[in-house]
């Protein structure tokens, strides 16, 4: 699954990160699979990870579950 960062939204309270939005979307090779929606995450898990290539594995992670829960776990 090739996976695109598209926008990183931060919301600041009192100056500080408080929480982000990780955008992306992806296909596979064959692009008969696509997916796209955003990762919320806290300003802890954001904090040192901020690299594109650490946000695109915790997207991937995520999304995994997701696919495997059926969504249900939060």
């Amino acid at each position: 699954m090739n996976i695109q960062i598209t926008n990183v939204s931060m919301r600041y309270v009192d100056g500080q990160i408080d929480s982000v939005q990780v955008h992306f979307n992806g296909q596979n090779d064959e692009r008969t699979i696509n997916v796209n929606g955003y990762i919320p995450l806290t300003a802890e898990q954001y904090m040192g990870n901020e690299a594109p290539s650490a946000l695109i594995e915790i997207v991937r992670q995520e999304v995994a579950t997701k696919i495997m829960d059926g969504g249900r776990a939060e």
